[in-house]
């Protein structure tokens, strides 16, 4: 395509992504403009329809579904903190019961979760207690045994960019929360969902959970711009973290409802049943008498703004 001043050249067909490192070098190239989305499978282009994940026959997350919140501790410190709280959520009506049992941690001295115990924990509140459960994995030789356990699965902030990880969920057939990396731009975010489709899981869910700034007043910054940028581009679900977002508890519900408003596909809230004593991040957790209150209002807000969304 010759023009005044310079030619452009065009590259076509469907090879995946190119990498453009080879033509860099070459004299006489100006620059290189990639006119393709590096996420081909995550992306509308291909797939222009919204994609929705059933959880059960009552709960499924994406499209025009209702709102769907997760709580639960970050934690699973013991086996009366966890049944308790599961028994709780249960009651309320929540689909579907977080708690972490490999916990990645700053501190190597910090508390570092029950392993495999409190996937075992999981397993038996599932079956006996009937909510969903979700936890995190952490390492590519637990995927297999952990997805056996639980529901879903999650991959972390730390672990976005865990390739080898992100590869064998993606050979798992359980749901997956994909967590934003604390300084992710949304294309890596996305790219990261793109290893897990390319092996056959498709049932992503993308969570927005505040990114790294210089603003200490609050744990991360919340980028709640985020999820209705994020559903133009892809068809997968989004939801969001109020707690690690903003690291308050007194923050946690007015983010919530800000999530809903601006079209998350749920939320996930932290829940324990004495904060004051959690063994991790005691302070963004919300008790069980705060979430219920929380919990309908969320739903309440949610109802309305799906009913008079124009």
């Amino acid at each position: 395509m010759p023009g005044a001043e310079r030619t452009a050249i065009g590259i076509i067909g469907n090879q995946g992504w190119i990498d453009e490192s080879p033509f860099a070098a070459l004299r006489g190239i100006r620059e290189i403009i990639h006119v393709t989305k590096p996420y081909k499978l995550v992306g509308r282009d291909f797939h222009p329809s919204d994609t929705v994940i059933k959880i059960d026959d009552k709960t499924k997350i994406g499209g025009k579904n209702p709102l769907v919140i997760i709580a639960g501790p970050c934690a699973i410190e013991s086996r009366e903190q966890i049944f308790k709280t599961a028994r709780y959520l249960k009651r309320l009506g929540v689909p579907i019961l977080r708690g972490g049992a490999f916990k990645p941690r700053t501190s190597p001295h910090s508390f570092q979760g029950m392993r495999e115990e409190g996937i075992e924990m999981l397993d038996e509140i599932r079956s006996k207690i009937g909510i969903k459960v979700v936890t995190e994995v952490m390492s590519p030789e637990y995927v297999s045994s952990v997805a056996s356990r639980v529901d879903m699965l999650q991959v972390g902030a730390r672990n976005m960019q865990n390739y080898d990880l992100l590869r064998e969920v993606g050979r798992t057939k359980n749901p997956v929360i994909l967590k934003r990396g604390l300084s992710s731009t949304v294309e890596e975010w996305l790219a990261s969902a793109e290893y897990i489709l390319l092996e056959g899981n498709r049932k992503v869910i993308l969570c927005e959970r505040g990114i790294r700034t210089f603003e200490t007043s609050t744990r991360n910054t919340a980028d709640l711009s985020v999820i209705p940028l994020v559903k133009k581009l892809t068809h997968l679900p989004v939801i969001f973290d109020p707690s690690h977002a903003t690291g308050k508890r007194d923050l946690v519900y007015p983010m919530a409802q800000a999530a809903s408003a601006v079209g998350a596909h749920g939320v996930m809230i932290e829940v324990h049943p004495d904060p004051e004593h959690a063994l991790s991040d005691g302070s963004q957790s919300l008790d069980l008498k705060e979430f219920r209150k929380a919990y309908a209002r969320i739903l309440q807000l949610a109802g309305f703004i799906k009913k008079n969304r124009l």
